[in-house]
C-alpha cells in the first residue's frame, strides 16, 4: 500500500506490464489474495482482531515525555468516585461532571494544548487507565527497558507493538523506562477487512463453536464440526470455590501435591506473570518441586514443555501453554491417568478454558481436567465495582451460586470484547466509505 500509493488500481498495473516497465509492479511483492488457510482461525481472525493492523511513523519522544507528565500530573489530582469511576469491563475510565469542571480549571492553570476540553479530557482519562487498570505482570513485562506488551489470550510477548493515542508513553512514564515516540498512523486497516479480500478463506479450530454467528456475520464464513481421530478420554472433574486468593492457591498445592504423587503430570494454568509468580511461590513454602512458564521465561519454552509430561513434574504456566501445545507424556504417566490439568482462574472467553483444557487427554490419552477458583478472583470485578468488599462476597457466596456468578461476568466480558471488535470494524468500514469519494480507500 505504501509502495503503491494512491495509484492502485488494478488497470494501471496490468497497463505497465504490458508496457514491459517495471513501474510500481516492481516494487510489489505479493501477487494477490487468493487463498489462505489460518491455523487457530478463531485466534486471528476473533482474538487478534480486536486491535486494528497500523503501518506508523514516530513522533518526538521529548515531547511525548512532557505531554505524559503532565497528563500524569492532572491525572492524580482527581479522586475516584467523586471525579471519576473506574469501567473494569472495558478498561476505561468515565469523567464525571464534577471531574470535568475540575480539570477544566486544572486546565486552565496549566494552560497550552491543556485548554483544549477534547485533549483534556482525552488524555486524563488515558492516564488514569494507565495508572489503574494496566498491570505490571498482567498487561505488560519490563524487559531490556522496555514496555512491552503481553498478549492476555496467548500469555505471549507482543514484540515491537505499542498502545496507540499515547497510552504506552503513559505506562513507561510510569513504570520509570524510556519514553518512545508515539506511533502515528501512515496506513491503517483491520483485521476484518482484510481478511474480507481473500477470495478463498478457510480455517481450522478446536474452539470455533462460542464465534460461530461472528465468522458468519463478519468473514461469511460457516463452521462445519469433524469429529476427532479418537474419542476422547478426558474427564472433567467438579469445579471448586475458595473464598479468597490464598485459600486457592493452598487448594492447588495440595492438589498438585497429590496428583503428582500418583505418578500423573500436573499443568497448573494461570491468566497473568503476576499469578503465576505468585502460585509459584505458594508452591515453593509448601516444598512442591515445578517449572514457571510465562513470557519472563520464554527462552526456556521448549525445554519446560519438552518436560511438562513427565511423571511427578508439576508445571505453572500462562496461556504460553495453551492453545496449540502438545505436552508429551513420559514412561509410565498414560497408565497413571495421563495429564491432569487445574484452571486457576476464569478466562475473558470460554475459548480460551476449553484450549487449557484441550492440553489434557489429547489424540485419545486418558487425562482429567479441573477448576479451582475464589471470590477475589479479578473477572468477578466485572459484576460490581464493589465486588473486593468481603461482606459483599460473602453474601453472594451464600447465596448466589459461585458458577452463576463467575459465568455471568464470563458473558460480560465476552459481549465486552465483541462490542470492540464490532466497534472497530464499523468505524473501519465508515472511514473507507469517507475516503471512496477520493478513490483511495486507504
Amino acid at each position: 500500500r505504501l509502495a503503491l500509493g494512491r495509484n492502485a488500481g488494478n488497470l494501471r498495473l496490468k497497463v505497465e506490464r504490458l508496457a514491459g516497465t517495471d513501474g510500481q509492479r516492481g516494487e510489489v511483492v505479493m501477487r494477490g489474495l487468493h487463498f489462505a488457510v489460518i491455523d487457530e482461525a478463531d485466534s486471528v481472525l476473533i482474538d487478534e482482531a480486536r486491535t486494528p493492523l497500523i503501518i506508523a511513523t514516530e513522533t518526538e519522544p521529548a515531547d511525548e515525555q512532557r505531554w505524559a507528565e503532565a497528563a500524569l500530573a492532572l491525572a492524580d489530582r482527581l479522586e475516584e468516585g467523586r471525579d471519576y469511576h473506574l469501567r473494569h469491563d472495558r478498561r476505561v475510565v468515565e469523567l464525571t461532571r464534577a471531574g470535568k469542571a475540575r480539570l477544566a480549571d486544572l486546565g486552565e492553570e496549566r494552560g497550552g494544548l491543556w485548554r483544549s476540553r477534547i485533549r483534556r479530557e482525552k488524555g486524563v482519562r488515558q492516564a488514569l487507565a494507565a495508572r489503574l487498570l494496566f498491570d505490571l505482570g498482567e498487561h505488560y513485562i519490563r524487559r531490556d527497558g522496555k514496555v512491552q506488551i503481553v498478549d492476555e489470550f496467548s500469555g505471549r510477548v507482543m514484540e515491537d507493538r505499542s498502545w496507540n493515542e499515547g497510552m504506552h508513553q503513559l505506562i513507561e512514564l510510569k513504570e520509570g523506562v524510556e519514553v518512545t515516540g508515539r506511533k502515528t498512523a501512515t496506513s491503517r486497516t483491520s483485521y476484518q477487512r482484510f481478511f474480507r479480500r481473500y477470495q478463498r478463506l478457510a480455517g481450522m479450530t478446536g474452539t470455533a463453536r462460542e464465534v460461530t454467528a461472528e465468522l458468519r456475520a463478519v468473514y461469511r464464513l460457516d463452521v462445519i464440526r469433524v469429529e476427532p481421530n479418537r474419542p476422547s478420554r478426558r474427564r472433567a472433574l467438579p469445579t471448586r470455590y475458595l473464598p479468597n486468593l490464598a485459600a486457592k492457591r493452598e487448594e492447588i498445592a495440595l492438589r498438585a501435591r497429590e496428583v503428582a504423587a500418583a505418578g500423573r503430570a500436573v499443568l497448573i494454568g494461570t491468566r497473568s506473570i503476576a499469578a503465576s509468580r505468585e502460585l509459584s511461590a505458594t508452591l515453593d513454602e509448601a516444598g512442591i518441586d515445578h517449572r514457571v512458564l510465562n513470557a519472563e521465561a520464554e527462552a526456556e519454552e521448549a525445554a519446560i514443555i519438552a518436560e511438562a509430561g513427565r511423571a511427578g513434574r508439576v508445571t505453572v504456566a500462562t496461556n504460553m501453554a495453551g492453545r496449540g501445545v502438545d505436552i508429551g507424556l513420559g514412561p509410565g504417566v498414560e497408565a497413571s491417568g495421563g495429564l491432569h490439568v487445574i484452571q486457576s482462574e476464569v478466562h475473558d472467553a470460554r475459548r480460551i478454558d476449553r484450549q487449557l483444557a484441550g492440553r489434557a487427554g489429547r489424540q485419545g490419552e486418558p487425562g482429567s481436567v479441573e477448576a479451582i477458583l475464589s471470590l477475589e478472583d479479578p473477572i468477578l470485578r466485572l459484576l460490581h465495582d464493589g465486588w473486593g468488599a468481603s461482606g459483599l462476597r460473602d453474601r453472594l457466596f451464600r447465596r448466589l451460586a459461585p458458577d452463576r456468578a463467575f459465568r455471568s461476568a464470563q458473558l460480560r466480558a465476552e459481549r465486552a470484547n465483541s462490542r470492540i471488535r464490532k466497534d472497530l470494524l464499523k468505524i473501519d468500514e465508515q472511514t473507507a466509505s469517507m475516503l471512496a469519494l477520493a478513490g483511495n480507500a486507504e
